[in-house]
């Protein structure tokens, strides 16, 4: 599980700060798939970067597991991402020398606490997640040989190798046509449900909004309204803000 706790993220413009993440709250639960979606520069990217101890806000909590990453050291939080936290960018960002195995495989050679350990451990679930994502018959081609969506499938097993408690992911199908980023969404959900990791999405795409199981929308900043399963709850404060957008 992942809890950002009344998180505030601030950057400096000129002589003035502008506020990027206004004080959310927002708990990601183990197995659920939970998008995030808002207009440009409404903040998604940066609440998703404050999930991943990527940036410390300003004010506020994150919490992943039963760990406060708020009060970590950077060598702390870095182990804590590398062993807890599964990131998917827009791009798959694979290295263009390995295969779809090798790209699994080098998680392995990351070092840190334990590092002999998990690559045994890792090298013995390539093949397993590379199934997983469907991409058993091309764990020996390198990424110029696959196509756009099975690298971001080779991305997504990435991500999974050390069996991180929380899987981010940022517009998975931004650079996919509506076929393929169809079968990219509905990866995630299964392997959301599956492996029960707590899954914060984010995306624009809201024609695979029934494949999540939360959808919360961010304008300026500020969460503006919830919806789960069928059920929408609007903060009257600031449901205005929809209508200015």
């Amino acid at each position: 599980m992942i809890t950002l706790d009344d998180v505030t993220l601030t950057f400096p413009d000129g002589s003035s700060r502008v506020t990027a993440v206004d004080r959310v709250s927002l708990t990601g639960k183990a197995g659920v798939l939970t998008g995030i979606t808002g207009p440009s520069g409404s903040g998604k990217s940066s609440l998703l970067a404050i999930a991943a101890t990527l940036i410390r806000p300003d004010s506020g909590r994150v919490i992943v597991g039963d760990v406060d990453a708020s009060t970590l050291s950077k060598d702390d939080a870095t182990t804590l991402r590398r062993e807890q936290i599964g990131i998917v960018f827009q791009q798959s960002n694979l290295l263009p020398s390995l295969t779809a195995r090798e790209q699994l495989a080098v998680m392995a050679e990351l070092g840190g606490r334990n590092a002999r350990r998990r690559r045994r451990q890792v090298r013995s679930r390539t093949d397993e997640l590379l199934d997983a994502v469907g991409l058993a018959d091309h764990a020996d081609k390198r990424p110029a040989q696959l196509s756009g969506g099975q690298r971001q499938r080779v991305a997504i097993a990435r991500a999974l190798v050390h069996e991180p408690e929380v899987l981010l992911v940022d517009e998975p199908t931004s650079a996919l046509d509506q076929e393929r980023g169809a079968a990219i969404m509905e990866l995630i959900a299964h392997l959301t449900h599956e492996r029960e990791t707590a899954t914060l999405l984010v995306t624009h795409d809201l024609v695979h909004e029934h494949l999540l199981d939360t959808l919360v929308t961010v304008v300026d900043g500020r969460i503006v309204s919830r919806t789960v399963g069928s059920d929408a709850i609007m903060d009257d404060d600031l449901a205005h803000r929809l209508t200015e957008v």
